[in-house]
């Protein structure tokens, strides 16, 4: 219903993550799994999640005789690690401290390559073959032996881009190190600060302690999430947070945030 809401194209998913199997992260998933069948999907759908997850999800399409015109194709999470990769991205799983087995997810885009500028490679005869060696940052040498520099021929491009998703977590401070620097932390904060001990006994985070991991790990921008439900509004949260790493935002429903 939220994709159909906000026009999201079910055909653009290829791989979905799933960081733990508590129900608010995960029951949703049989319904769209067996959608996406009812729609006619046939492309391999690929999904990363503790291990139970396949028994669970097996038994539910069992249980109302669905034969998925499409393959599952089941990742099991049992450690840190490089979990995919492509041509242009790299997503990677690290472990948070959850009252169940969770994990975080980060995702990094491979290092962009120079742009060709097609003006200069005409003025210096530059051949299609040595348009890699560029992209690479290699410098063009001529017939008669001079050099025209790769800053000449070529134009940068924005630096990769990287987003951390931490998941439910309390405050942990081992995953600083896996999110070091990353262009867009999502950290959970499911109280205020003034429930900290509520936060501790849920193996849950206050908007402080996501700040302070913010700050810790050098991160450019944070965005919070998991809000309990006993809150009206979520202003507070931007505000405690603030005190601590001024670039926060709260997780609205339906908004886009630009990485």
């Amino acid at each position: 219903m939220q994709m159909n809401l906000y026009k999201i194209r079910r055909s653009k998913i290829s791989r979905i993550f799933i960081s733990h199997l508590h129900g608010d992260h995960y029951f949703g998933l049989i319904g769209l799994l067996t959608s996406l069948g009812l729609n006619q999907r046939t492309g391999e759908l690929h999904i990363y999640a503790p291990t139970p997850l396949k028994e669970i999800i097996n038994l539910q399409l069992d249980a109302c005789k669905a034969n998925l015109p499409y393959t599952l194709v089941y990742h099991d999470l049992e450690y840190e690690q490089t979990i995919y990769e492509d041509k242009t991205i790299i997503v990677e799983s690290f472990k948070v401290n959850h009252r169940v087995e969770c994990w975080g997810f980060l995702f990094r885009e491979k290092k962009n390559t120079r742009k060709i500028d097609p003006k200069k490679i005409k003025k210096y005869n530059v051949p299609t073959s040595f348009y890699e060696s560029l992209h690479e940052g290699k410098d063009f040498i001529t017939k008669d032996n001079k050099v025209i520099k790769n800053e000449i021929l070529t134009t940068p491009v924005k630096p990769p881009r990287s987003y951390a998703y931490s998941a439910d977590t309390s405050y942990f401070e081992p995953i600083i190190e896996k999110i070091k620097g990353v262009d867009l932390l999502y950290h959970e904060a499911t109280y205020l600060h003034v429930l900290e001990e509520k936060a501790v006994s849920r193996f849950h985070s206050t908007a402080r302690q996501a700040a302070m991991i913010a700050k810790k790990a050098g991160v450019k921008k944070l965005l919070l999430g998991h809000f309990s439900s006993m809150y009206e509004t979520l202003d507070e949260f931007k505000t405690e947070a603030r005190e601590v790493f001024e670039n926060t935002e709260v997780a609205e429903e339906g908004a886009c945030y630009i990485i």
